[in-house]
Parts: structure tokens; sequence; C-alpha cells
């Protein structure tokens, strides 16, 4: 907004009062508004993106709402949350095309889109307020995810309008902690053939198997990949050369879990941490992130329990004690209140996926059988597209992302994990090597 100088009592008449930004008559309202801007940010992976995309954002003093950065092999789409006015948010814009491996940047806030956020929420649960809090998880659809005696830790999905009524409508029983996503959002799909995605998958529409749309794509492809060449130590997701078998391949669903027999005990590791809300803290951690050469596999930026400060979510490979020296340079923050490696504990973990796949009417039946399996849901249908909502832990995303690439991907938009802490103690990653009794 325009911040006016002070105006005198008594002005002489005949003359302008003028602001900081120019001269503006005095009983006129600023035209440049602040208003809340949803930006996606399609980029190739490479180390230090993380840090650079929010530098941009920091050297203008803007503070990141909500961040998501998910995955798209080895490319990454951002969704950023930040307010501003349209002159000054069209500059970051500009600037961060300029970045080397930023593919595209839209400005997504006037455009039809789905948007959908995921929040983990846990709750003081004592007998007498539970019938109520389980009422309530009906009403909006949520899901139990952990139970104990004292606590229960939900599930919600939604818009971020339902994220504030759940939370508003729960904080009488005393919210312990929460996580957020932040917000992730993809463009509705236009009807007919001036939409972008008009005929694009060959398995849907069987008559292109033989045309040029199959050379238009695989140009496509080769361009994207010629693009993303070097990116070998990738911030988000990174991808390695499959022709190197010796190198770590954490794209791979099995990816960071810890065998007796290895002997290297690199892992992955889940970090939570209780940040203020302040223009620049989220540069600042990736900066000590990146600076000693660690990989970003997942980021979730998003409001806490408490008024004033975010919890960020982030998951980063290395051996525990590479991550323990890595959390005591974090504690040395002015800005970090807490931070915890809760790889050790019993946690439960999410993410959110909205994924767009070609399929006209023949097709769509098949998609939504597979998709009914996963329990994903339908949010968006065209004539031509369908795009798919889903939630759970990285396996779950990966085995139905693999089932629906004959269909023709059109686009992905994924969150980072978000995990809180399991009051009842169950590991069910431990359980499962071992027989239970009946």
């Amino acid at each position: 907004m325009c911040k006016f100088l002070p105006f005198p009592e008594n002005p002489p008449k005949g003359k302008e009062i003028t602001c900081i930004t120019g001269a503006y008559p005095r009983h006129l309202q600023c035209t440049q508004l602040v208003r809340r801007h949803t930006i996606s940010v399609f980029v190739g992976d490479e180390s230090g993106i993380i840090n650079r995309i929010a530098g941009v954002f920091a050297r203008r003093g803007y503070n990141i709402e909500s961040l998501a950065v998910g995955l798209n092999k080895d490319k990454a789409l951002f969704t950023i949350v930040v307010s501003g006015t349209e002159r000054v948010l069209q500059q970051v814009v500009e600037q961060l095309n300029k970045l080397v491996n930023v593919i595209k940047v839209d400005d997504i806030s006037r455009e039809p889109q789905v948007e959908r956020e995921l929040m983990l929420i846990k709750l003081n649960a004592d007998p007498s307020t539970r019938a109520e809090i389980m009422w309530l998880v009906d009403i909006f659809r949520a899901k139990i995810v952990d139970a104990s005696e004292h606590f229960l830790t939900i599930e919600v999905t939604g818009d971020p309008g339902k994220m504030v009524a759940v939370q508003r409508n729960l904080s009488k029983f005393g919210i312990k902690e929460l996580a957020r996503t932040g917000k992730i959002a993809l463009r509705r799909e236009k009807m007919g053939e001036t939409a972008p995605f008009w005929r694009f998958s060959a398995l849907s529409y069987p008559d292109l198997e033989e045309t040029s749309n199959g050379v238009v794509l695989q140009n496509q492809n080769q361009s994207l990949d010629s693009n993303s060449s070097t990116t070998v130590g990738g911030d988000v997701y990174p991808v390695e050369p499959y022709n190197d078998l010796s190198m770590n391949q954490v794209l791979d669903a099995h990816w960071g879990a810890l065998y007796d027999e290895d002997s290297t005990g690199l892992r992955s590791h889940t970090l939570l941490m209780l940040v203020n809300d302040t223009p620049g803290v989220l540069n600042i951690i990736t900066g000590v992130i990146s600076r000693r050469g660690y990989n970003i596999q997942s980021l979730a930026v998003g409001p806490a329990e408490k008024d004033g400060f975010s919890r960020i979510t982030t998951v980063v490979p290395g051996t525990d004690e590479s991550i323990g020296k890595l959390v005591q340079q974090l504690h040395k923050l002015i800005d970090l209140h807490e931070v915890r490696d809760i790889t050790h504990l019993p946690f439960a973990e999410r993410e959110l996926m909205l994924i767009k796949i070609a399929a006209n009417a023949a097709a769509r039946r098949d998609v939504l059988d597979i998709a009914n399996i996963f329990r994903a849901k339908a949010v968006d249908v065209s004539d031509h597209t369908i795009t798919l909502q889903l939630t759970g832990d990285y396996n779950k995303m990966v085995a139905l992302q693999r089932l629906l690439e004959p269909f023709g991907i059109c686009e992905v938009a994924r969150t980072g994990r978000v995990a809180l802490v399991r009051e009842s103690g169950v590991d069910s990653t431990y359980l499962r090597g071992y027989s239970l009794p009946l």
C-alpha cells in the first residue's frame, strides 16, 4: 500500500498533497491495493533453487504466507502464496523468470483454479469431549490418523477457507500441534478444442497414435530434458542418472529406508521447525541447509497453531551424525524457536497431490476405477481431462502416478510432506517386518 506523508492541518490552497510514490489528491484512495496472489513456478531441479526463489521474495520484503514444493519427474512445481500489489508482484515474476532453471512463472490468482491444502492437527481429546470431536470430524469429512488416551490427530483436506473453519471449530478443545502444507493449485481445464491439453493422450484418442501429435510431445519432452541435462544433485527430489548405479536414487519410492546391512547410515530425515512468521525467515533457513551441501527432498511451509508463527516440515537426506550437526546450526538462528528431528520417533506423515489426466469419455471410466482403488477424489472434469485429488504417503503417490502415466499426465501439483509425532507410540514402519498376534 502507498504510505502517505503526514498532512498539515491547514494545507495551502491550490497545492496537492503528495505521497511517497507520487502526487495524489488527498481525497483519492491509492489505486495499488494489496491482495493475495497465488504464484505457480515450474523449475528444473538443481541444488539451491529453493534458496534462490525464497531470496527473490525476501530481498523485496515479501513474507511468503505458504509454500508447497511438488515433484514432476526431475522438475519441481512451486506453489507460493504472497500478499502484495499487482505492480510489484509483476516485478517479482519478472525477476523469477531470470533465474537459470526457472521454466515458467504464472500468477494464477485471477483464473479459475482447483486449490487444495492439507492439515494435520493434534487435539486434546478427553473422554467427555471425544464424541463431539468425532461429530465435527464427520461434518468436515476429515480422518483420524492417530488416537491415544488423551490426544487425537486429525487429517483435513480442502481449500484454505475450510482449513480456517476447521481450526476455529476445534480450537476450543485445545490444539497441541498443527502442521499445514500450504496451498497447491491447478487451473481448471477449459472445454473444447482451444483448451491447452486438447487431444493430449494417444491412449484416450487412439487415432492420434500415428499423427504428428506424438512428435510434438516428443519434441517438448526433449526440450525439457535438454534444459535439465545438468540436473544431478537437485534441491527438490533430486534425480541422478540411471546409468550410474552407485548413486542414490532418491526418487525411488523405497529410498531412505535404513537396512541392517547398510553400513553408510544414509537415510531421509524429517525435521520439524517452529519459526517466526516474518519476511526472510525461509530464505535464512534454506540458506543454512544449502550452504552445507544438503539437498532438500521435501518442503512444506504453513501457519502454525499460534498466531505469528509458521511451521516448516522438511525432509533432508543424510546420516544421523551429519543431520545432528545441521540441527545444531539451525538452533543458532534467532527466528527459529524449535527444531526437532523426528525420524526415529513414530510419526504420522501425509502428502497431498493434484494430478490432471488426459481422458475423454471413453477412457474416463478406467481412470475413475483406478482412482477408487487409491481412494482418490475427482475435483474437476472437462470433455478431455479429469483432475484427481489424493492424500497419503510417498509410496501411494508414486503408485498412482505410475498407473496413470499411460493415459497421459498433463499436470502434477504436490505438496511436501507434513508430519506429527504419534502420541499413541505405534510405529507402523517398524511393525511391517513382524507378525502381530491376533
